[in-house]
């Protein structure tokens, strides 16, 4: 849509004071990025003020402002929210944490591998922020234990869920944005991204083994104390944990068939997550249902949901305004008008920026962004490898500072409370090395593969 459009269309019907709705859209934009990377205010109640903004001064109407959100990736985000709340409670995810360390005699290098790939399964069929939450209280139980260090253990983990997560649909937000605006399902990502993240982490592993995991020791007497932890014992509900790998189980089924079934991922998450519920509260009644069916929804995410929602509508009013079109314009023409070369920018840039800034809103304001590009390269379809590339760059640029995604930030509040020292450029001397690698290595994979 060009500037013209944008003035007739009902999108801005009482823009207060006169002024060019493209700017004062851009303004809000740029405000709202500003005060989410000073961390002052809760990103949520920040990403809300924006949105009131723009509709309350007329850049947009409130019908038009909430055409704007994608209730798919909201769906879909609760839904998952609500399965990872339920299942939880059985011990699972303990249990397996627990697992993975005796598989390895509770040798500290062998323990730093397989939490590492504990870690990236799980962020990929559930999320990364929720997988870290439920695997690093536990892994600081063991490196207490073994009288390990815990920032190795922490880091791998932190980026072992933001690769895992970059492999699926429904692993880590940047995707499901993807997916649920562009019509990329479960399977697409599974062919054109998991391929690579599978060598990434292969690789990021050893580089941890290289900086760490070959030092790491521990005496014999900390070892038997893992080995004589109970895992089983850490299941608090068999008939739960039934009932949940049954439900989560025919879940990812779905999503791989959603297609040929006509089912989009919002549909799939919240009929699996009702279902659940039903099974978790077929036995109680009264009080005691009511307070286990606040207690689900008490832990769901809502910060990051109702941060969606507020995101959503400021960078739609962007994208109304149509700048996103302009901007799309310079940057095709930038690109000489080649696909390839576009990729690579938007990888590197992706990659750059989502280390800056959380790569949620970046991800958000680049979706209409290239979607803007497709007639220019001749179809929609001509595009396809670039929603990769922003996938990459984004998912795993994230890894690059500890703000860049919601996981890293998890981590840290939780290394925070328990003593451990988890500083910005602590952290940040580690991690540019490594994701740069990470980045170079899905350059050559995305040149040879699509271009």
């Amino acid at each position: 849509m060009n500037l013209v459009a944008a003035m007739t269309d009902p999108f801005a019907p009482h823009l207060a004071f006169g002024f060019d709705p493209m700017w004062v859209s851009v303004t809000i934009l740029a405000v709202t990025y500003a005060a989410i990377i000073a961390g002052r205010l809760n990103r949520a109640v920040v990403a809300l003020v924006g949105a009131s903004v723009v509709v309350i001064i007329g850049v947009l109407d409130q019908d038009e402002a909430v055409k704007g959100i994608d209730w798919d990736t909201i769906g879909l985000l609760t839904g998952m929210m609500i399965l990872v709340s339920i299942s939880r409670r059985s011990g699972l995810f303990q249990c397996l944490a627990i697992w993975s360390a005796q598989r390895v005699k509770a040798n500290p290098a062998g323990i730093l591998l397989m939490l590492q790939l504990v870690t990236a399964l799980l962020s990929a069929v559930l999320n990364n922020v929720s997988t870290v939450l439920l695997i690093v209280p536990v892994t600081l139980v063991i490196a207490e234990e073994l009288d390990l260090p815990r920032f190795p253990f922490l880091f791998a983990e932190v980026f072992a869920a933001n690769i895992g997560g970059t492999a699926t649909l429904i692993g880590d937000p940047p995707n499901i944005l993807i997916g649920s605006q562009v019509g990329l399902g479960f399977n697409s990502f599974l062919v054109n991204v998991a391929p690579i993240v599978v060598l990434v982490m292969a690789v990021q592993a050893i580089l941890v083994h290289l900086v760490w995991g070959r030092t790491l020791r521990a005496s014999p007497q900390s070892r038997a104390l893992v080995m004589g932890m109970n895992a089983p014992g850490t299941i608090t509900d068999w008939a739960l944990l039934d009932r949940s790998v049954v439900v989560m189980g025919a879940v990812f089924a779905a999503f791989v068939f959603g297609r040929p079934l006509h089912l989009e991922p919002a549909t799939i998450a919240l009929a699996g997550a009702a279902a659940l519920m039903l099974l978790d509260n077929w036995k109680h009644a009264g009080a005691k249902q009511a307070d286990n069916v606040q207690r689900t929804f008490a832990e769901v995410e809502w910060t990051t949901i109702f941060f969606f929602i507020g995101l959503f509508v400021v960078v739609h009013a962007v994208e109304v305004s149509g700048l996103l079109g302009l901007f799309a314009d310079r940057l095709v023409a930038l690109t000489g008008y080649n696909v390839a070369t576009a990729g690579a920018l938007i990888l590197w840039m992706s990659a750059v920026l989502s280390a800056l800034i959380d790569n949620i809103p970046f991800v958000a304001t680049m979706i209409p962004l290239i979607k803007s590009m497709g007639p220019t390269y001749g179809a929609p379809e001509a595009v396809e490898p670039l929603w990769w590339c922003l996938s990459l760059g984004a998912c795993l640029g994230g890894n690059g500072t500890l703000t860049g995604a919601s996981a890293n930030l998890a981590v840290a509040g939780i290394a925070e409370r328990n003593g451990v020292r988890f500083g910005f450029l602590r952290y940040l001397r580690y991690a540019v090395p490594m994701t740069l690698v990470s980045i170079a290595i899905c350059q050559a994979y995305v040149w040879l593969r699509y271009f």
